[in-house]
């Protein structure tokens, strides 16, 4: 995922969180939290032991 496109993702996120005037969509929130972390999980599991 690129710089930019995480940038949105979080963008996203943080508006449906804490937006007021924004609907919350929990389905969206867990979408976008699970897509920012893989990038994470990834680089943590090829860490060696």
């Amino acid at each position: 995922m690129s710089d930019s496109e995480m940038a949105r993702k979080l963008a996203e996120l943080d508006r449906l969180l804490n937006d007021p005037e924004t609907r919350m969509d929990a389905g969206r929130v867990w979408v976008l939290a699970q897509e920012l972390k893989a990038p994470f999980a990834r680089a943590g599991a090829s860490r060696p032991g």
